[in-house]
């Protein structure tokens, strides 16, 4: 995700505060949002979801539907979707 560098370390100062949202939600297993390059605005996302339906149901909630109306319009979200299979160990 990138955002006018003027404004990314606002930008990810919000997201996080979208934190407890998603952890109040019971089909999120992670979010994070990193700041990976200031210079640029690029903005690291990573998210897991137990399902579709619970990333809708956070999508949806007042806190993150506010936080992309505010961003959208200055924002380029660069959404990839990964499904995982055959998840083990590391040793494994």
């Amino acid at each position: 995700m990138f955002v006018p560098t003027v404004d990314v370390h606002t930008f990810v100062a919000e997201a996080k505060a979208t934190y407890p949202v998603a952890a109040a939600n019971p089909g999120n297993i992670l979010i994070s949002f990193c700041l990976d390059d200031a210079t640029t605005g690029a903005v690291a996302v990573l998210e897991q979801w137990a399902s579709q339906d619970a990333l809708d149901r956070h999508l949806s909630t007042p806190e993150v539907t506010a936080l992309f109306t505010k961003w959208a319009p200055v924002m380029r979200n660069e959404v990839r979707k990964y499904d995982a299979v055959n998840e083990r160990s590391p040793r494994a």
